[in-house]
């Protein structure tokens, strides 16, 4: 059948981007056909439009997840059924991009099923964001009672989802952002102490709230621009959770510097890893849904844009104009 999906031919900016009409096949054994309703944007979705997560091959749908309703499934299929509503992460090459489309094909053994209290946008905009949180909180670097957390990005995404989550755990959080109207969004989501980057000198205010001694732990999604200030905000024996680079990769690192800087730990913490298999997904979905159904965890989604509008989307998550997630509406 003929779609409406969203490609890109060649690496570049937001001009790449094309909407067109492309042939999408009968599901094969083990697949699924998933009927969009709402599409997930993810700053990973940017990586991959430029390049710097290269696509599986030229010209390839963008867009790591989405929700929907399952219209067709393949030989073999018993982890869903026509009429189930689910949604889907993408990671990993076995699970590569392609949720910018009116409909696609997945395995049908990487969908969760939603609990019908969860609408479609909300699903489209949590399932990254929120899975992300919640291996960055549960296994990363287990956040406990006590803990005085650093989180970078706090107004976006995965942002107000770890920090509503971690000061639920009985964390305080420190939130570094980029506007006071971002300041703002993160205290009104739990951000005990936001911060506005530039304004004073980061490091020192951080220590300036643990006493000079430092946090335990920095998560950051920013990368080249923060990773030098974030490694000087953490305590001896401290974790440094790298789990993107908004702002570019992170330059080569001299080990021993961790070790004068007082034995820390640097990990590059990315997604597909923490969901090789069905059980694992479906452990963390629960965790996940758990606490969005129970409030505990609010998705708040401040822009949608028509999936035909993608570029519009992509410029202003490049100019730090977003706030929260951002969905694409097919």
């Amino acid at each position: 059948m003929r779609i409406k999906a969203v490609r890109v031919h060649e690496y570049g900016g937001a001009d790449k981007l094309r909407y067109e009409e492309i042939e999408l096949n009968p599901p094969a054994a083990g697949q699924a056909l998933i009927r969009h309703k709402a599409i997930g944007l993810n700053f990973a979705d940017l990586h991959n439009r430029e390049g710097r997560y290269p696509l599986p091959s030229l010209p390839h749908v963008l867009g790591g997840e989405a929700a929907g309703v399952v219209e067709a499934i393949g030989a073999g299929v018993t982890d869903v059924k026509v009429g189930d509503r689910v949604a889907y992460a993408a990671g990993g090459p076995a699970f590569p991009p392609g949720s910018y489309a009116e409909a696609r094909l997945f395995d049908a053994s990487r969908l969760v099923i939603l609990p019908d209290e969860i609408d479609d946008i909300t699903a489209a905009s949590v399932l990254v964001k929120g899975l992300t949180a919640q291996y960055l909180l549960k296994s990363v670097y287990p956040v406990k009672a006590g803990d005085t957390i650093l989180v970078h990005a706090a107004a976006g995404g995965v942002g107000l989802i770890l920090t509503q989550w971690a000061r639920y755990l009985g964390a305080r959080v420190i939130g570094v952002v980029s506007t006071a109207e971002k300041a703002a969004l993160a205290k009104d989501n739990g951000c005990h102490h936001p911060l506005v980057l530039g304004e004073g000198d980061l490091v020192r205010r951080v220590r300036s709230l643990t006493a000079g001694e430092g946090v335990p732990v920095v998560f950051d999604s920013v990368g080249r621009d923060t990773f030098d200030m974030s490694l000087e905000c953490l305590r001896p024996r401290g974790t440094m959770v790298q789990f993107g680079t908004a702002s570019g990769p992170v330059p080569p690192l001299d080990l021993f510097r961790l070790n004068r800087m007082g034995s820390l730990t640097v990990t590059s913490a990315a997604f597909a890893w923490f969901f090789r298999s069905r059980p694992e997904l479906l452990s963390r979905a629960a965790d996940l849904f758990d606490v969005v159904l129970r409030g505990i965890v609010n998705v708040p989604v401040h822009q949608t844009f028509a999936l035909a509008d993608v570029a519009k989307a992509h410029a202003a998550i490049e100019g730090r104009k977003t706030l929260g997630a951002s969905v694409l509406i097919p």
